[in-house]
């Protein structure tokens, strides 16, 4: 006899507690083999095909392409046992498999250890007791009023939250978040999710039944003050129904709770200097026209500017550091990780040259142009958009000579390139039209000072001044 065994979405590492479906790989009915991937979703760093690690016929699919699923929560169910058994008529009948009919799987076992699989299970699949299943409520029920027994004065009692026993089945830090920022016991709120999980709307919908104002006996008659007052809560209300509502979430979500982060937390400031770009424009010039059409792939000007960066870091290495404020310390790290800004059509992400230190310009510019090409085909993993020590951005790429750009947290400075331009700079002791080129630093306040900084910049400004020197050990 076929048993059927559910696979949950597992923790796809670096703290992610989310995954959205984007598109299924299999339907019901399909047989799968081990690691097949069944699945392909997309975090808040990467897309992500999910190898199922059974093997078998498909008997349930949880959730819709588009639909966003906490990790721990059921991705589907594979009848596992011989091929006659995992035929057509193995498995239980789920209908579609989809949507809110395919919420409950008789026969699930898998804690077995009778089943075959891949052994080589994803990251923290298996590794964990299984939340307890707990009775789906919907958050409008998870909360009791109390109707009888009013007190004379109209007062509506405060809503009592309805405890139910067992562990708190909440795995996003986030709602956990939340639910603290408003005072709510978590052990007191029945979840909604697949086996009994708390997910942000059961906490929103608790805030929302504590939060609802009371019915006024009152038949006081309101004043201009507070007519005023309505009638901008009514103009506000209107703008609000049309106004269109793009859900941060994804890529746009990590972004804008990293870049938050980083507001909050780091002390940052922005030193800037323009430099004349001529001579690292010639050097680059020469290196790629002195191999002829056959030397290879042509070093970028953002390759220079890491392999510059490399050098700056080792001479000042107070920027290549992180702050651990638990500890109140300021770790300087040895590898340099050098992450650079990449535009996609997903958003923007920072893929990470790992060990920079050890590269040369032709080695860092292979590297950015791979990272590049996965990154705008969606296919980078989250061990290489995480692990920075250090940023670089060219936002010269948009057609722009300065900014101001916040630090990718936890890293404690990010260099800024604008477009090189012909303006005029004195040169020689004569005034003349150079390739002209403006860098600023954005660092943290907290690892080092403003002169710390301006030597940092100064270097990277003398480096593309005068590279000749620099480019001898690339």
């Amino acid at each position: 006899m076929a048993q059927v065994l559910e696979f949950k979405l597992p923790d796809l590492g670096e703290g992610l507690t989310e995954a959205e479906i984007v598109r299924w790989l299999v339907e019901v009915g399909d047989v799968v083999a081990i690691d097949q991937p069944v699945v392909e979703v997309e975090t808040a760093k990467a897309m992500v095909e999910v190898p199922c690690p059974y093997g078998g016929v498909v008997t349930a699919r949880f959730g819709e392409e588009g639909t966003e699923l906490p990790v721990g929560a059921p991705l589907l169910t594979v009848a596992v046992g011989s091929q006659q058994e995992t035929g057509s008529g193995a498995g239980p009948d789920t209908g579609s498999g989809s949507g809110a009919g395919a919420g409950t799987v008789t026969g699930v076992d898998s804690g077995s250890g009778a089943a075959e699989s891949s052994g080589n299970v994803l990251v923290g699949y298996g590794t964990g007791a299984p939340v307890a299943r707990r009775r789906r409520v919907r958050p409008e029920a998870s909360v009791a009023r109390v109707s009888a027994g009013a007190p004379a004065g109209g007062a509506t009692p405060v809503p009592v939250p309805v405890a139910e026993p067992g562990p708190v089945a909440v795995v996003s830090p986030p709602v956990r978040k939340l639910a603290r920022q408003h005072g709510l016991d978590l052990r007191k709120l029945a979840g909604s999710g697949p086996d009994g999980l708390i997910l942000r709307a059961d906490v929103e919908a608790a805030i929302r039944m504590l939060e609802e104002p009371a019915p006024s006996l009152s038949t006081e008659v309101p004043t201009a003050g507070t007519a005023t007052a309505a009638g901008a809560t009514s103009a506000l209300g209107a703008v609000a129904s049309g106004a269109e509502r793009i859900p941060l979430r994804g890529v746009r979500g990590a972004v804008a709770d990293k870049l938050a982060r980083s507001r909050r937390e780091i002390p940052d400031a922005t030193c800037w200097v323009d430099a004349d770009a001529t001579e690292l424009m010639a050097a680059r010039a020469a290196m790629n026209g002195a191999g002829g059409p056959s030397a290879g792939p042509k070093v970028s000007v953002l390759a220079l500017m890491a392999r510059i960066c490399t050098a700056a870091l080792a001479r000042f290495p107070e920027l290549n550091s992180t702050v651990d404020l638990e500890a109140r310390e300021i770790v300087r790290l040895p590898e340099v990780h050098l992450g650079f800004a990449a535009q996609t059509d997903r958003g923007l992400v920072v893929p990470v040259v790992r060990d920079a230190h050890n590269r040369n310009a032709e080695s860092i510019g292979a590297e950015i142009a791979r990272l590049t090409e996965a990154a705008r085909a969606g296919r980078l993993t989250p061990a290489e958009l995480t692990g920075g020590t250090f940023t670089l951005n060219n936002y010269g790429v948009f057609g722009v000579d300065g900014s101001t750009p916040i630090i990718n947290h936890p890293e404690a400075a990010m260099l800024g390139v604008g477009r090189i331009v012909p303006k005029p700079w004195v040169h020689g002791g004569e005034l003349a039209v150079r390739q002209v080129v403006q860098l600023s630093l954005t660092f943290d306040h907290r690892v080092c000072d403003g002169g710390t900084a301006g030597g940092f910049l100064r270097y990277i400004a003398d480096c593309v001044e005068q590279p000749a020197v620099l480019l001898r050990t690339l």
